[in-house]
């Protein structure tokens, strides 16, 4: 398919598709998904080889959230019966984090519901990231805690935070939509606010809202021109007790084919497959790794995700291997300049100018068809439509063990 080439030869090359490109793969057919995994596969293996880097989450305040973010389980309003509590302790939230740690991963995204933090809840958060780095001196720790203030995300890199992650999560078109309580533009001066302090940004997008592939296109150009380090990708959970329950809009081939297309957009960014993999992605999650490089740990915010042990078991059954804690993730081009997806208009995820560590279906940090060349946006719709009956609601389960709870976490 000469798309599929004309992509890939952008992609090693880091240069941008065409919106016109990446609409036409998420408009391709699901005939053709193996071929889309296989081209962004080549892509993904040039500047991630065969790793798979490993993060895990710890929930420091679960639910009673001030804002109404419809996807989320923790919102204003929200009847999904989840775990809800105050701040963890630092001690506890270490000891959670420990148990990720020992399952392999080698990132600690901590994260607290909540519109944004307290000055004394960056005090909190710092003190937690200080017992966890002198436990684990080589972990890496992203903070996920909502709008930042002015000086706040230079507190948290001085505290010794790594990252932060602060999701767009959909295009700006449609913002309003799911959020009312804050707007896009809050979340863009977020991921700036951290991109400004030093910090490694992360932000992505939650698919299966009812989007249209244009909307997919717009959120992903936008994270590119905000030129984050790593992108999640989030597929929506579609939790009992929340707006958003009954959006099943998502076939295993499309969410193959939204990897696909962020790939190729960002071909030098770690992209994460975040919340709802399990639920969307099922038994072709292997697939998945051919076109991210980084993956959750067992369980999300408030929902459960696969074992960790049978997430250890489908990276090596696939071929491919654990990123260890001395390994860069980035690209060495992207490392030498500390970060970015590249210094200029074509080299990569957007220029300097311009934040998941959560699960959308939690969205603890208030986080969280086709056109082109083949089709039209109004085809790939329809389809979407027609399969938004095929509900997988048994696959959804709230999160009772682990942080929060005297049960051992799942990692």
């Amino acid at each position: 398919m000469d798309l599929l080439n004309t992509l890939v030869d952008k992609g090693l090359r880091r240069e941008l598709p065409t919106r016109d490109e990446a609409l036409a793969v998420l408009a391709t057919s699901d005939d053709d998904v193996l071929d889309v995994v296989a081209a962004a596969g080549r892509v993904r293996r040039q500047w991630f080889g065969r790793r798979v880097k490993l993060n895990y989450l710890v929930n420091l305040k679960s639910g009673l959230c001030p804002e109404d973010c419809s996807y989320c389980s923790q919102r204003l309003g929200s009847k999904a019966d989840i775990l809800k509590y105050t701040w963890l302790k630092p001690d506890e939230a270490s000891k959670a984090a420990a148990a990720g740690l020992a399952g392999g991963a080698k990132r600690v995204c901590l994260v607290a519901s909540g519109r944004g933090p307290t000055d004394r809840d960056v005090d909190r958060v710092s003190d937690t990231i200080k017992a966890i780095k002198d436990q684990n001196e080589d972990v890496e720790v992203c903070a996920c805690l909502g709008l930042l203030s002015d000086g706040q995300a230079e507190r948290l890199r001085d505290a010794g935070a790594d990252a932060y992650n602060h999701n767009l999560n959909t295009s700006e078109g449609t913002y309003g939509d799911i959020t009312t309580t804050h707007t896009y533009a809050d979340r863009v001066d977020t991921v700036q606010k951290a991109h400004a302090a030093g910090l490694s940004a992360c932000s992505g997008l939650i698919a299966g809202m009812g989007e249209s592939d244009e909307d997919l296109v717009d959120v992903v150009y936008a994270l590119r021109e905000l030129d984050p380090d790593s992108v999640p990708v989030n597929f929506l959970i579609p939790f009992e007790g929340t707006p958003l329950a009954k959006e099943w809009n998502l076939t295993p081939q499309r969410c193959l084919r939204i990897l696909a297309m962020v790939r190729f957009v960002c071909p030098d960014v770690e992209v994460r497959i975040a919340g709802g993999r399990e639920v969307h992605l099922r038994s072709m999650q292997p697939l998945a790794l051919h076109l991210a490089n980084s993956i959750f740990l067992g369980d999300y915010l408030t929902s459960e995700g696969q074992a960790g042990k049978a997430d250890l078991e489908m990276i090596a059954d696939a071929g491919f291997e654990v990123e260890g804690a001395g390994e860069v993730t980035l690209p060495e081009h992207r490392a030498a300049a500390g970060g970015g997806c590249g210094s200029h208009a074509d080299a990569g995820c957007g220029s300097q100018e311009g934040a998941g560590c959560g699960s959308h279906a939690d969205a603890g940090c208030g986080s969280h068809q086709g056109g082109g060349v083949c089709g039209s946006a109004p085809a790939a719709a329809a389809t979407v439509t027609e399969q938004s009956s095929d509900a997988r609601t048994d696959l959804v389960a709230v999160r009772r063990r682990g942080a929060g709870t005297d049960l051992a976490p799942n990692a």
